[in-house]
């Protein structure tokens, strides 16, 4: 009687998004273990995304599924269970970014093979979100997008950037390269901190493996490209704070970040576990609270739009790389990553994720901003 009323339950929460259990839509689940509706009713989002990896049901287009089920807010169907309310509380009780836990994302995420991200990312290892407005290849996006962000900030040759979160180096090596700027990126990543010095020899670029809050320097401008969501929410007033003491005067803050659209009290808990443990994504508010009295914003760019074509090309070299990458991963840790990429791009396409890159300056530029497109 239980599995049927579950399954009567998932069957009813679905119905409005035009999905069904065993349809002939690319975006209808395919249920391979009865046992999917009771875990998926008990566990929410976590069950959806555990079961998935154990194998319990498939779906040809989980980009096109995600997009359809996010804005119907499940969650509030199936209820809260009691995991969802520990993982709640635990957000708003503890401060889950400190300095002493800041580690732990580079050591669950960045630190997992730098064979991953070769084979995953373009040819500059870029792992945030492309700019594909000019763009038809992943790797011109990427470029288009370091090139945007050097514009923005208005780089001279010789200017000192700080890149705060600087993955391989991939900015660090472009302004260098194509600018002339100096620039030391920080991670808490010791692969990529490792692999960035080797992709970064010959040029003027420091990569180090530190924490934000442990700078001390003056830069000429201020470079975040994917880290903003690592901070934690109780964590923002400090990092504008760092960043203002570290920013000189006349300089500008480039902050590229993901944002959501629709205020949520919690992140989700299988992406918390599995890919970015304790990660929170902003809503516009709280980016304007940490910067008051700080920063004066001169450019808002909204392109979230371009985190979909973004997510799947990185997931198509995954795939089409995964003969070099089940040496070192198992059919498990294929599907938890098809999962998490494919997921994502779904929450960009129905708008409830966005990407932001805002330019910052401490007291207003005397000759004005010009917009950069």
């Amino acid at each position: 009687m239980q599995e049927v009323l579950t399954k009567h339950l998932i069957e009813n929460i679905l119905s409005p998004t035009g999905i069904r259990v065993n349809g002939n839509n690319p975006y209808d689940i395919q249920v391979k273990n009865e046992d999917f509706y009771h875990r998926v009713v008990h566990d929410g989002s976590m069950g959806l995304g555990e079961s998935f990896m154990d194998g319990w049901w498939d779906c040809d287009d989980l980009t096109d599924f995600f997009c359809r089920i996010i804005p119907s807010d499940p969650e509030r169907r199936v209820g809260k269970n009691l995991k969802l309310l520990a993982h709640i509380l635990k957000i708003k009780m503890l401060n889950l970014s400190t300095r002493s836990r800041a580690y732990q994302v580079g050591e669950q995420h960045y630190n997992i093979g730098n064979e991953l991200y070769r084979h995953m990312l373009d040819k500059r290892m870029v792992y945030s979100c492309a700019y594909w407005k000019h763009a038809d290849s992943l790797d011109d996006a990427q470029e288009a997008k370091l090139k945007l962000i050097c514009r923005k900030l208005d780089v001279q040759k010789g200017d000192r950037i700080l890149d705060i979160g600087c993955g391989w180096g991939s900015f660090a090596k472009y302004a260098a390269e194509k600018y002339g700027a100096e620039v030391v990126g920080i991670t808490v990543s010791k692969e990529q901190m490792s692999l960035g010095k080797e992709l970064c020899r010959g040029l003027p670029v420091e990569i180090r493996l530190q924490d934000y809050r442990a700078v001390n320097e003056t830069f000429d401008h201020i470079v975040s490209v994917g880290m903003f969501e690592h901070v934690g929410l109780k964590n923002y007033r400090t990092y504008m704070k760092t960043v203002h003491k570290c920013l000189r005067d006349g300089g500008l803050f480039l902050l590229h970040t993901i944002g959501k659209n629709r205020a949520k009290k919690i992140n989700d808990p299988w992406m918390d576990k599995y890919i970015f443990p304790n990660y929170w994504l902003p809503v516009r508010h709280e980016v304007n609270d940490s910067i008051k009295k700080l920063f004066v914003v001169k450019d808002w760019h909204a392109f979230g739009s371009f985190y979909d074509p973004t997510l799947l090309s990185w997931f198509q070299n995954f795939h089409a790389n995964w003969d070099k990458l089940v040496l070192f991963y198992d059919n498990k840790f294929y599907r938890m990553w098809k999962y998490y990429l494919q997921s994502c791009a779904g929450a960009f396409r129905c708008g409830y994720l966005d990407v932001w890159q805002l330019v910052l300056s401490k007291k207003g530029i005397p000759v004005g901003y010009q917009v950069v497109r």
